[in-house]
């Protein structure tokens, strides 16, 4: 089985961890990822295509400037009636209409797919002391061997933080209740580190559990309590894994328009991917996370790609990274979990991806690439114009837009999604 109308068919990267890291068996052709269990990868590793220079890492929004009074600053259940109480653009090509999020399902149809991630965000930040001086750890990626990736930031004042420099090896990091972390390996080079691995305590879930708060950045209003950033589709993991911040796509839903999407025909598809910190200073390329494809859920999208009954739409540039990590070129998605570092771009393509539902992004964002990769330059160009136009809001707590292709054209134009 192909993609249908997919662009694109190479540069997929994914990173092996070290001694001991053997492929799963599920691990299909191009894609799949690391068996669970494994050491934990090197996440300085980036893919091809993955840089910030002129060919790959400029995105089509370079020249846009959001203001700073389009962040959405609190969630939308308390500007308005509820959480799906915010607005939907909807890209198809070149075309842009806007709606209410609740009009969602007028906008899919029976048999098609929505893919979601489960992952449940943790409340990873944590007060911590360097000596005497203090700090706030961000919790970021939980690695097979126990370890975690953590990145310290400076408070600076009203319950947000600031960035500050990393390392050196070594350093132990007090924290509540008698525990401490220590500092070990960069991820990257060790001069200006942004992530180290660190030796935590045992009893990390407990531990984030009782002092933890969820991550906030500096255009929020205010602290929000940990139910605010988990979505109706997150479920826990066994292990306490969970993501730093939320897969903020999916915020929106509730439990009624989930059941009207399935009295509809809509089918829901999961999957996880843990998710890192983000950097609220530098537009990065994502580290390698770790995910899962269930069974399941490969079977489901294979069968509608295979019966063209649908279109498979993911919930979120998380979602979208997952999936695509556990497709081959042959278009067919097999079941896969581990650590992947697959950049989606422009030149990379997409291959079993045919829409997508996503936040609004700031016009550096590396997240911009996997949205042109999917709609194209021009639309998504006239996406972000209009958004800004009728002023949607940005972030975490914002508005959303949904990305479907233009079925008016009977092939794909494989040079709108080239440099």
């Amino acid at each position: 089985m192909t993609a249908r109308g997919r662009c694109g068919s190479g540069d997929v990267a994914l990173v092996v961890p070290g001694a001991g890291g053997e492929p799963s068996d599920s691990s299909g052709p191009g894609g799949a990822g690391t068996a669970a269990g494994a050491d934990s990868p090197d996440l300085d590793a980036r893919p091809d295509g993955a840089g910030t220079g002129p060919g790959d890492g400029l995105t089509a929004l370079e020249a846009l400037r959001v203001p700073d009074a389009l962040s959405a600053r609190v969630p939308a259940e308390q500007r308005g009636a509820g959480r799906d109480d915010v607005r939907l653009l909807v890209s198809r090509g070149r075309s842009v209409a806007h709606h209410a999020f609740r009009e969602l399902p007028e906008q899919l149809r029976g048999g098609d797919v929505l893919v979601v991630n489960t992952s449940m965000t943790l409340p990873a930040a944590v007060n911590g002391r360097v000596g005497g001086e203090r700090v706030v750890v961000h919790f970021s990626t939980r690695g097979a061997d126990g370890r975690w990736a953590v990145e310290l930031r400076a408070p600076v004042g009203a319950g947000v933080t600031g960035p500050r420099p990393g390392g050196p090896a070594g350093t132990v990091v007090r924290l509540p209740g008698g525990r401490a972390l220590v500092l070990e390996d960069p991820l990257g080079p060790s001069a200006g580190a942004r992530l180290w691995w660190a030796r935590v305590p045992e009893a990390m879930p407990e531990l984030l559990r009782r002092y933890g708060r969820p991550i906030r950045y500096g255009y929020t209003d205010r602290d929000q309590p940990l139910s605010a950033y988990r979505t109706v589709f997150a479920v826990p993991s066994p292990d306490g894994s969970g993501s730093a911040e939320m897969p903020s796509a999916a915020r929106p839903f509730t439990v009624p328009l989930v059941a009207e999407l399935v009295r509809r025909g809509v089918l829901f598809a999961p999957l996880s991917l843990h998710t890192g910190v983000a950097s609220a200073e530098a537009h990065e390329p994502p580290y390698p996370e770790r995910f899962a494809v269930p069974a399941a859920t490969a079977w489901l999208v294979n069968a509608v790609r295979a019966a063209g009954s649908g279109r498979v739409v993911a919930v979120g540039t998380t979602a979208v990274r997952a999936l695509e990590s556990a497709v081959g070129p042959d278009g067919v998605v097999r079941p896969a979990e581990g650590w992947t570092d697959l950049v989606v771009t422009p030149r990379r393509g997409v291959r079993v991806v045919d829409g997508l539902l996503t936040g609004l992004h700031e016009p550096q964002a590396s997240h911009l690439l996997m949205l042109e990769a999917v709609a194209g330059r021009e639309a998504l160009r006239r996406g972000y114009e209009a958004a800004l136009q009728e002023r949607y809001l940005w972030h975490e707590f914002g508005d959303v837009h949904l990305i479907l292709p233009d079925e008016e054209r009977n092939a794909p134009d494989c040079f709108s999604n080239e440099w």
